[in-house]
């Protein structure tokens, strides 16, 4: 988690620099080009889609685990694992150390905002701005 929180944060700051001319394949082999800030959103998308209950109603955090899938005293417990599985994003080893998997709100809070506005997170790309420009300012 900690490695695609730097990835989403290095992309929107390389965008910041490098503008929307700059794209890139995304994802590979599909043709369709993004630009870097669009590749970002696409990341937080996916990863924020771990946590979110798909079109049945199940959450791929949890996998098999029926209880935290079906159980209304638990179905919308959310747990951040210390791994996810590659292929189906079931959450695996520890569940009580939210350290590193906790850097996944910025990514689900991003998603959430943007997509109840219907838009690429811009706003965000604002507020990275004024956030460079304090650290060039310091």
């Amino acid at each position: 988690m900690p490695v695609n929180y730097l990835l989403i944060e290095s992309l929107q700051r390389f965008h910041f620099y490098l503008g929307d001319d700059f794209k890139v394949e995304c994802p590979t082999g599909s043709g369709q080009m993004m630009n870097l800030w669009e590749v970002a959103a696409e990341i937080s998308k996916r990863l924020s889609n771990i946590f979110r209950r798909d079109s049945s109603g199940r959450r791929p955090v949890y996998g098999g685990t029926e209880k935290f899938q079906t159980d209304p005293h638990w179905r919308d417990l959310i747990l951040f694992y210390e791994y996810f599985h590659g292929d189906n994003g079931a959450g695996i080893g520890a569940n009580h150390q939210t350290g590193w998997t906790g850097l996944v709100a910025k990514p689900i809070g991003q998603c959430s905002e943007y997509e109840g506005q219907g838009k690429i997170p811009q706003l965000i790309k604002e507020d990275l701005g004024a956030r460079s420009q304090l650290a060039i300012n310091r």
